[in-house]
């Protein structure tokens, strides 16, 4: 299903941070939350710092809503439960490399509409390729400075595309030139 899927597997939080310094080209990392030596929520922001563009999906045998909350607002696109299905976790990898955020089904009927609406603030990752469509960089040139593939550039485009209601870049820079100027400070 995927040729050239290469995957590298780190048993602590220190040697996943370790991993991800020389493969500046990773398209998606799968983090355990309750890791041996490093608190989850830890190495997802030291990941952040390393690499903003990362796509991260959070995996935890525990589940609470404030869990995720706290999963996703440290910059993971996503949270799977570990007593999930296989199909569960191919669904959250589909929608978080789309740019989208994954909630387990279960969660998303405990939490309020509005708790994990599709207008959830962007990503980390997404905001950083804002500011570069913003600065008026191509694809390629957004790729180049983030350390990662035109496809994941492409991801986290329609992702923004989707946030700002747009049907193109230019729409998209507008609406965020606005929301710049209106957000509270």
């Amino acid at each position: 299903m995927y040729p050239d899927l290469v995957l590298l597997h780190a048993g602590t939080g220190a040697v996943a941070i370790d991993l991800l310094l020389p493969h500046r080209d990773i398209d998606l990392v799968l983090l355990d939350y309750h890791l041996p030596d490093i608190n989850g929520l830890d190495v997802l922001r030291q990941m952040g710092r390393i690499q903003p563009s990362l796509v991260v999906l959070m995996i935890s045998g525990s589940t609470t809503l404030q869990l995720i909350s706290q999963s996703l607002s440290a910059g993971a696109a996503g949270f799977v439960t570990k007593s999930g299905n296989t199909e569960d976790l191919r669904q959250a990898i589909a929608q978080v490399m789309a740019g989208e955020i994954y909630i387990p089904q279960e969660m998303r009927t405990q939490a309020s509409p509005a708790a994990f609406s599709a207008t959830a603030p962007l990503s980390k990752k997404q905001e950083q390729v804002l500011r570069l469509l913003m600065d008026g960089q191509t694809n390629r040139e957004i790729a180049k400075a983030l350390f990662v593939s035109e496809e994941t550039v492409k991801t986290h485009v329609s992702a923004i595309l989707r946030y700002f209601d747009a049907d193109n870049r230019t729409q998209v820079v507008r609406a965020a030139a606005n929301y710049a100027y209106s957000a509270p400070r």
